[in-house]
């Protein structure tokens, strides 16, 4: 494929503005997995014009990555809430735990009419109900429409530096892809040596630059073909190991901010299943990470 980075870049930014843009009536009915999606596509963009950005000019895409931030943000405490809602009910066997006023919120001193799992589902399922409201909202919002706006006009006018726009797209997307692929290295490379401690919050990195790696990756296809698809394809299965590992995690520590309001048994039961799910979604880790022995494009 012969053509230069503008134009590749504006291509592969358009699908991602579509994505993002065409999630938002779904959200809006609160659609299943909807907020995923949309939170998804935010963060694929937002990490695209961070991974290109010298094909851009640097000051009209920092205020839209600074936009972008805010909206996944906000979609981000909905889709948290969601993702432990299910995980908790999950383990609970419970697909469909209401919140309604039977239902004593856990920090509250009335006597509870639910064991500690079946209040902490309905009180993750009441928290998103807020949050999905406060999205919403946001979308009605001057603020959101400007940044809808502004995503549009990366496409139809984009703020290109002509110095790196004009240049070869395999070259410039090449260039690319080995910086997010060395970046991710170095930082795997680095994990052995930290404390436990240390590692959790270490290994959180190592995924957040997986996915930049996957989504630099994945917009580089229609420009380099098979091998940047193969090389999306591996930062993607990081990414989902770490992410396993990351969302038991993050489940662990909402438990323990209840302790205080658990009865030890259904409190007990649920922290040693997200250990367990911690501990083994670290098994895939070294398979995982074996694409980072060679070259990033093969």
């Amino acid at each position: 494929m012969k053509t230069t980075a503008g134009p590749a870049l504006v291509d592969a930014v358009a699908a991602d503005v579509d994505r993002l843009c065409t999630a938002e009536p779904d959200v809006r009915e609160d659609l299943p997995d909807s907020v995923h999606k949309m939170r998804v596509a935010t963060r694929r963009l937002r990490s695209v014009l961070k991974s290109y950005r010298r094909v851009l000019r640097r000051k009209p895409v920092g205020e839209i990555t600074d936009e972008l931030r805010w909206l996944a943000g906000l979609l981000g405490v909905a889709r948290d809430a969601e993702v432990r809602a299910e995980r908790f009910a999950s383990l609970l066997g419970d697909t469909g735990v209401p919140f309604d006023e039977e239902t004593v919120p856990l920090g509250e001193k009335s006597a509870p009419r639910r064991d500690f799992g079946e209040r902490l589902v309905a009180d993750e399922r009441r928290f998103y109900a807020g949050a999905h409201r406060a999205v919403v909202d946001a979308f009605d919002s001057r603020r959101y429409r400007t940044l809808v706006d502004r995503l549009h006009g990366l496409i139809s006018n984009a703020p290109l530096r002509a110095a790196q726009a004009d240049q070869p797209a395999q070259k410039v997307f090449a260039e690319v892809l080995r910086h997010d692929f060395r970046e991710l290295r170095r930082l795997v490379r680095m994990e052995p040596s930290l404390s436990a401690e240390e590692r959790v919050e270490h290994l959180h990195d190592i995924r957040k630059a997986a996915k930049r790696l996957r989504y630099s990756a994945e917009a580089a296809v229609a420009v380099l073909g098979e091998p940047a698809a193969e090389l999306g394809k591996r930062a993607k299965r990081l990414q989902g190991v770490l992410g396993d590992h990351r969302d038991a995690v993050e489940a662990l520590q909402t438990l323990r901010t209840h302790a205080a309001d658990a009865d030890e048994s259904g409190y007990q039961r649920l922290c040693d299943a997200e250990e367990a799910a911690a501990a083994k979604a670290l098994e895939e880790y070294p398979d995982a990470i074996e694409f980072l022995r060679h070259r990033a494009l093969g």
